[in-house]
């Protein structure tokens, strides 16, 4: 069993809280000491109480998601002998509401785009077997209710 932290820190700066005029932006901390400034994604409050160039918790889940899936990925293309030469994922989470009403993200699709190098290359079944295998490790996939699709 393991263990994963982050400290997220908020100050209110006004200018009047108790009427929603107050700023949304924080930070996450990280225990490595990386610190993000956080933020609200646009659509979830007015602009002039959130800094759009932050990251969102949204955009977070998303990235987490997809990150931990190129993790598994990568591990079990080099089990099988396969070189990756780089990696990108266009990933994108999909909000829509549940059936009391309430927000929640309901598809992440990640989008991975590999380039191969070295004498061993897989075939499109192969590529498609390790995205099958590395999702089936995924621990943030999981953990969520969320479908995930590979296209």
């Amino acid at each position: 069993m393991s263990k994963h932290t982050a400290t997220i820190r908020w100050k209110n700066q006004g200018p009047d809280f108790l009427r929603r005029k107050y700023s949304r932006e924080h930070t996450w901390q990280f225990d490595g000491g990386v610190v993000v400034p956080a933020s609200p994604a646009p659509h979830t409050v007015p602009a002039s109480w959130l800094n759009t160039t932050s990251v969102d918790p949204e955009e977070a889940f998303v990235a987490s998601l997809a990150s931990c899936h190129m993790l598994w990925f990568l591990h079990i293309a080099c089990d099988a002998g396969f070189e990756p030469e780089s990696y990108e994922d266009a990933a994108e989470g999909l909000m829509t509401k549940n059936e009391q009403g309430k927000l929640w993200i309901s598809r992440v699709t990640l989008r991975p785009r590999i380039i191969w190098k070295g004498p061993k290359t897989p075939t499109t079944t192969e590529i498609s077997h390790l995205h099958d295998l590395a999702h089936e490790e995924c621990f943030i996939a999981h953990s969520i209710r969320a479908e995930v699709v590979i296209g």
